[in-house]
């Protein structure tokens, strides 16, 4: 018996089998054996009187959006394939992002500060043979899923939001005037917010393999020694396995969460989420000082996050809008899910609102609430850095020496760099500055890059550097467009209010540095 299995069969339900199940899927993706689902078609035919304004498909996080739009006054279905509730791992973010659910009227003060399960500081990002890099506020708020989901599942149904649970998603089909869901529901949009692995974005894709795959795996278990601080990125070994391996670490409510993370390609012979999960056993031990035997699981964690650089996606049809990771709105550096929700929701909540409401729901306006965002793109360079190819020869430390370097200049720059890129937030100053310091400190480190990304990949991402300049610009310059703005018909209004939504957040300038 190895000893993912021995301690998996120590917890309750079958997470064994989970684990092999999500290899399963896992297998079915690099080896691009699973046809594309079929599910959204099309209908000359109008539909005529339609139930809803928004149908939303994918509770869990979809919950979120679904109960923003609720509380502005639209009519809003929340279709979830089981029941909906939340897990009892936390889900982990920095405190500021968290304010977006009182301006949204979906929490109370008193609700949110409940909703927080644990805190913790300070953390560090460390790497093999180099020096600790120490931050305060970063990503260290737990967030309760269980309650959060339970009291936003109550103020939606509050508002007149209709929960269908226990409904799963089988079929659209697309009219002039609306969507038909199931073939029951009707609806003026449709909002896909069910993951990567959502069979909309699926078909959408056409079946498109991923292009890079992020693996973790973890628990949460008692047993270790009283530690208030985290980990958000340490690594201590060399490749092994053609995999850089990374830690993370925070307190939890019942314990401690561990999680180990790779980066890598879609190629078949890759490690397992099994295979991965042995190696997180193997070197836990080593990572916490902590013997295995003296450790009580709570629960395992795994899973893996498919990516592509054609994201945000846009779908092919009318009334059909992608939101969270069904629309790979996130950076390959990050894992999406909450976090990456939470940043977009007020965006996401004030665009759909004026699309519904000057009826801009057509392929190309919908696409402006998705857009190229140079601030994501730039960081699949960092991505590559951060991983190796299936058959590549690199030196053993070369990625820990290349990190090592950028956060120790990152850290001499001082908070305004390097917090907002712990946070997943790239911006054109802070990288340019980071960029010219250590190439200047760490000539050869620098050097060593462009054969293991490819020199294809740098020059691509030097255009994508450049708009990150660009985008920067216009939006410090759109204050200026506001007076005449306000002037233009409501659907120019929406046109150029998206445009200003995607300058921000593509230059990075959603970023607040308040705690």
């Amino acid at each position: 018996m190895s000893l993912t299995e021995e301690i998996l069969s120590q917890l309750p339900g079958d997470v064994l089998g989970g684990l092999r199940q999500g290899d399963h899927i896992l297998t079915s993706l690099r080896e691009n054996s699973a046809p594309a689902p079929q599910l959204v078609k099309e209908n000359q035919q109008p539909l005529g009187v339609v139930d809803f304004d928004v149908l939303i498909c994918g509770g869990t996080l979809g919950i979120l959006i679904g109960c923003a739009l609720a509380v502005k006054g639209l009519r809003v279905a929340l279709m979830e394939r089981g029941i909906l509730r939340g897990r009892e791992q936390e889900w982990n973010i920095s405190r500021k992002e968290l304010d977006v659910f009182v301006e949204l009227n979906l929490l109370t003060e008193d609700e949110l500060e409940t909703a927080i399960a644990t805190k913790y500081n300070p953390a560090r990002v460390s790497f093999d043979g180099g020096t600790e890099v120490w931050v305060e506020d970063v990503l260290n708020i737990g967030i309760d899923p269980v309650y959060l989901l339970a009291t936003l599942k109550t103020r939606f149904l509050a508002v007149g939001g209709k929960l269908l649970e226990n409904t799963p998603f089988t079929e659209a089909v697309v009219h002039p005037d609306g969507v038909m869901v199931n073939n029951q529901f009707k609806t003026r949009l449709l909002i896909d917010a069910m993951g990567h692995l959502s069979p909309i974005s699926q078909q959408a894709r056409q079946g498109k393999k991923p292009d890079a795959l992020c693996l973790v795996v973890g628990s949460c278990a008692q047993g270790f020694a009283e530690n208030s601080s985290g980990d958000l990125l340490l690594s201590f070994t060399p490749l092994q396995n053609q995999c850089q391996y990374f830690w993370e670490a925070f307190p939890a409510r019942d314990g401690r969460t561990t999680y180990l993370f790779t980066y890598m390609d879609a190629h078949p012979q890759r490690l397992s989420l099994e295979g991965l999960f042995e190696e997180y056993l193997r070197l836990l031990p080593e990572y916490q000082g902590m013997e295995l035997s003296k450790l009580k699981f709570q629960r395992a964690l795994f899973g893996f996050f498919p990516t592509y650089r054609q994201s945000p996606l846009k779908t092919p049809w009318n009334r059909i809008l992608p939101a969270g990771d069904s629309s790979g709105s996130q950076s390959p550096l990050s894992f999406g899910g909450f976090g990456a929700m939470v940043r977009h929701l007020k965006r996401l909540t004030y665009g759909i609102y004026e699309a519904l409401e000057t009826e801009q729901l057509s392929v190309k306006a919908l696409a402006l609430l998705q857009p190229y965002q140079p601030s994501l793109t730039v960081t699949w360079l960092f991505q590559k850095a951060m991983s190796v190819g299936i058959n590549q020869k690199i030196a053993p430390d070369q990625i820990n020496q290349l990190l090592s370097a950028v956060f120790q200049e990152m850290q001499q720059l001082g908070t305004p760099v390097l917090k907002p890129f712990l946070q997943d937030i790239v911006q054109f100053s802070a990288l340019t500055q980071t960029l010219l310091k250590t190439g200047l400190s760490h000539p050869g480190i620098v050097a060593k890059i462009i054969p293991q990304v490819g020199l294809g990949s740098l020059l691509d991402w030097t255009l994508h550097y450049g708009n990150l300049g660009v985008y920067t610009a216009l939006f410090w310059s759109s204050p200026m467009l506001e007076t005449w703005i306000k002037n233009q018909p409501n659907e120019q209004q929406y046109y150029w209010y998206r445009l200003i939504d995607a300058w921000k957040y593509g230059s990075g300038g959603d970023y607040s540095n308040e705690t």
